[in-house]
C-alpha cells in the first residue's frame, strides 16, 4: 500500500519512549490492516467473538494505544473517506489478491502446512464496515481523537501536520512526504519481531523517524520531483512505467528536471499523470476536527468489547486502570511544570 522509498533513505530509528510529549496524527487504516494481518492464530485465522465476528482490530487497538498513552505520546486517528476515482484499478486489484491468497490460504490449511497458511492468511485481510465502525466506536469510547478525512486519510494526516496541530504522521507508507507532511513516523504500532508477509523470514521492525526537508535536501530534489519519481515508480493512483524502482526514477528526474521531459525521454506517456500530481500536492483536507482528548467511557468500552464482543473483563478493566493512571500522571506532570514556570 503505498509508495515504498526504502532504498533512497537512511531512517532514524527511536524507542517509543523517545516519543513522550508527541502529538501524532495516526493513519487509521494503515494502522487497522496492520492489526488486522498480525494478530492471528497459529493456522492464520484472525481472533473472533463466540458469534465469529472478527475481533483482531479492537484487540490491536486497545493494547497499542494503551502503550502509546503509557509512553507519553497523544494520538489521533484519521480515517479514509471516499476514494479518488483513479485509485479504484488498485481497489480492485487488492482485492483480486485478497481472493487468491484465500483460495491458497484454505489449501495450506488443508494440507496442514500451518507457516504457509499463516503466510497466506496475513494477505486476506479486508477493512469491513463492521470492521470500520467498530474501531471508530472503542477509540471514541477511549477518548481519542476521531478524524474522518475528505479522501485519503494519509493526505488528511499530513495537512494537519503541516499546519502544526500535531508534530508528525504515521503510517507505515512513506505518501505522507508526498502529502507534504514535515515529519513521518514509521512503524509506531507495530514494534517488534515480524513475519513478513508472503514469506518465510522475520524481520525486526522498529520505530523510524524522517524528516521530510532533511530527506529532500539529501536526495537533493524537491517535493514536487518526488512526486513525478513516485509516479514513475508508480502510486496507489497509477501503475508507473515497466523497470522503473525509486533509485532509477530518482536518476531519471534529477538528470532531465521534471516528469514530462523523462517521458519524452523514455518515449513513454503516463495516463493522468497532472491529475496524479493534483492528488498529493494539492488533496482535499478538512479542518472540522478536536484533537483533544476525552475522559474513556468506561461503560461503553465495556459493553462494545465484553458483552458484544466477549473479551475479558478483567483484561479489558486492566488496559483502561493503565490508561488512566498514565493519563493522571501526566496532568500531574504539567501541574508541577507550570507551578516550577510561575516560580520562575
Amino acid at each position: 500500500m503505498g509508495v515504498n522509498l526504502t532504498g533512497l533513505t537512511e531512517p532514524k530509528n527511536l524507542e517509543l519512549t523517545d516519543l513522550k510529549g508527541k502529538t501524532v496524527a495516526i493513519d487509521a487504516y494503515n494502522t487497522i490492516y496492520q492489526f488486522l494481518s498480525i494478530i492471528r492464530q497459529p493456522d492464520g485465522s484472525p481472533l473472533t467473538d463466540m458469534q465469529g465476528r472478527v475481533t483482531s482490530h479492537l484487540s490491536g487497538i486497545l493494547y497499542r494505544t494503551a502503550n502509546l498513552i503509557e509512553a507519553g505520546i497523544s494520538p489521533s486517528f484519521v480515517f479514509d473517506g471516499v476514494p479518488h476515482e483513479l485509485k479504484m484499478n488498485t481497489i480492485m486489484e487488492r482485492r483480486s489478491r485478497r481472493d487468491k491468497a484465500e483460495k491458497e490460504w484454505e489449501e495450506a490449511k488443508e494440507e496442514g502446512d500451518l507457516k504457509k497458511a499463516f503466510s497466506k492468511a496475513q494477505q486476506t485481510s479486508r477493512m469491513t464496515d463492521d470492521i470500520k465502525e467498530s474501531s471508530k466506536l472503542l477509540l471514541k469510547h477511549l477518548g481519542m481523537p476521531v478524524i474522518d478525512a475528505p479522501s485519503d486519510g494519509e493526505a488528511q494526516a499530513a495537512y494537519m501536520c503541516s499546519k502544526g496541530d500535531v508534530w508528525a504522521s504515521a503510517s507505515q507508507d512513506f505518501d505522507s512526504v508526498l502529502f507534504g507532511a514535515p515529519v513521518l513516523v514509521r512503524n509506531m504500532t507495530i514494534t517488534g519481531r515480524r513475519k513478513i508477509p508472503g514469506r518465510d523470514q522475520y524481520k525486526d521492525v522498529k520505530i523510524e523517524l524522517i524528516e521530510c526537508s532533511s530527506f529532500l535536501s539529501e536526495l537533493e530534489i524537491t517535493r514536487e520531483q518526488l512526486v513525478d519519481v513516485c509516479i514513475l515508480m508508480g502510486t496507489d493512483f497509477n501503475p508507473g512505467v515497466a523497470g522503473i524502482g525509486p533509485k532509477k526514477g530518482l536518476k531519471l528526474i534529477k538528470t532531465h528536471g521534471d516528469i514530462e521531459n523523462v517521458m519524452k525521454h523514455l518515449g513513454e506517456e503516463i495516463e493522468y499523470y497532472q491529475e496524479i500530481r493534483n492528488i498529493f500536492l494539492g488533496n482535499d483536507y478538512s479542518d472540522d476536527y478536536d484533537l483533544n482528548a476525552k475522559d474513556i467511557d468506561r461503560d461503553k468500552v465495556h459493553e462494545l468489547m465484553c458483552e458484544q464482543h466477549d473479551f475479558s473483563k478483567e483484561r479489558v478493566a486492566s488496559v483502561i486502570d493503565r490508561i488512566e493512571a498514565s493519563r493522571k500522571a501526566e496532568d500531574a506532570r504539567k501541574k508541577q511544570r507550570s507551578l516550577f514556570d510561575s516560580w520562575k
